[in-house]
């Protein structure tokens, strides 16, 4: 290579680095750190992909920094979404109702425009689920919404060190006649455990064995994620609805030392305390058409403030397709209207659903240190007027409204995300995403 050839290459390549490390300076914007103060007319200041300082108007912002007039606008942390099923994640099969071996990542299309749908609606963090059919229908997986075009270009690996959680559900979406599935909730729970004990000999066996390997029993696929479970590294994140379903899982959760998620929670408000007790996390969903099964029939806007008032701590989730991304925000807004407070709503869609997650250290707020993963909205978080303008991943904006391709993932119908357009639907299987 010529020496003139050489110094325009590096020259190219140096003007690239610098052009990445080039920070951006957003300007004037109400800008919401849900953690801490909230800033009028403030600047927060982003730079290789994280929040380099966020504060007053008067803070020092670098000289050769892109400038970014936000006046008039909201800034808010990416939204976390700690239950979907975008992409595509198929979960265990009809011949078992039992899957811990089962990845929702080997199933999700990664280029799925549901994902462009989910950025339309500032969501930036999601935790994609297999579906509510089994009794454990697989393990999940945790993503950024970065641009890729495999499943590894999105995976988050926690500060616990796995990349997704547990899928459990109880109810009647897992009771059904044949293949060993539960025909009563009795029998359901007793099938948890049955497993569950196994996972527990098998965790003992590895710890007897220590650092010898010609003592460890042979690789299980099925017990290595349990044990994660037992471990406290993999998250259960545990569908349940009615009352009793719930106390079943505060029950299994303290005779094997695991803390789960609940999810759904449609008679939540009715347990409140005993889930308090139990020092759990809920991630309740709002629909605002209640209806399609029985399990459902006592949901209530009531519950995000009814948990709150008894010191539980509450995210929210979409369940996606069961509501749409694109409406997250109004999720928070109807639990506020009955009686949740708007600062813990706030917490409920960012830094509560982060810490369901172990991504806490990561996302869930505007911080210093923090990855720069935020949305831009016209207006207040919970008024009806307010759209999504852009969302921005680890300081790269994924979504900007004023881009018409990027638009039609807010403002199209079902066209937008037909199959043509690259979207698996998760409803293709009868027993998968159900709520």
């Amino acid at each position: 290579m010529k020496r003139t050839t050489l110094f325009v290459l590096l020259l190219w390549m140096s003007e690239k680095t610098i052009a990445q490390e080039k920070p951006i300076v957003f300007k004037g914007a109400n800008i919401i750190t849900v953690t801490g103060q909230t800033f009028s007319g403030g600047t927060m200041v982003v730079q290789n992909g994280k929040i380099i300082a966020v504060g007053a108007a008067n803070i020092a912002t670098p000289a050769n920094a892109t400038i970014v007039d936000a006046a008039g606008k909201t800034i808010m942390p990416g939204i976390v979404d700690t239950h979907s099923h975008l992409g595509g994640p198929q979960g265990g099969d009809a011949t078992n109702p039992l899957n811990p071996e089962v990845r929702a990542m080997d199933a999700i299309n990664p280029i799925s425009d549901g994902f462009k749908k989910a950025l339309a609606g500032g969501i930036t963090t999601i935790n994609i689920m297999p579906g509510s059919g089994h009794l454990m229908s697989g393990q999940t997986v945790y993503v950024k919404m970065r641009e890729g075009k495999i499943i590894e270009d999105l995976l988050i690996t926690n500060e616990k060190g796995v990349n997704g959680g547990m899928k459990m559900a109880n109810g009647t979406n897992s009771i059904r006649n044949g293949n060993g599935f539960p025909g009563t909730r009795a029998k359901s729970a007793s099938l948890d455990r049955e497993l569950l004990l196994k996972a527990q000999e098998y965790k003992r066996k590895m710890e007897r064995a220590g650092k010898d390997s010609s003592k460890l029993p042979e690789r299980d696929l099925r017990m290595e994620p349990l044990v994660e479970v037992l471990n406290g590294k993999r998250i259960v994140h545990f569908h349940t609805h009615k009352y009793n379903d719930i106390l079943t899982v505060i029950r299994l959760s303290k005779e094997f030392g695991f803390k789960p998620v609940l999810h759904h929670l449609s008679e939540g408000w009715m347990v409140a305390e005993e889930i308090a007790k139990a020092g759990l996390y809920c991630s309740i969903i709002t629909i605002d058409a209640p209806g399609g099964k029985l399990e459902a029939t006592n949901l209530s806007f009531k519950t995000g403030g009814v948990l709150e008032k008894a010191g539980v701590q509450v995210g929210f989730h979409t369940d996606d397709g069961i509501t749409d991304s694109r409406l997250f925000l109004r999720s928070a807004a109807l639990n506020v209207r009955e009686g949740m407070s708007r600062q813990k709503a706030l917490e409920g869609l960012t830094i509560v659903g982060a810490k369901m997650l172990d991504l806490s250290t990561r996302v869930g707020s505007l911080e210093e240190g923090k990855d720069a993963d935020f949305v831009l909205l016209s207006g207040d978080p919970f008024s009806v007027y307010t759209k999504v303008e852009q969302t921005w991943v680890e300081g790269k904006k994924r979504y900007d409204i004023s881009n018409p391709e990027d638009r039609a993932y807010l403002t199209g119908g079902y066209g937008v995300y037909s199959a043509d357009r690259g979207e698996f639907h998760h409803h293709g299987d009868e027993e998968d995403g159900k709520q």
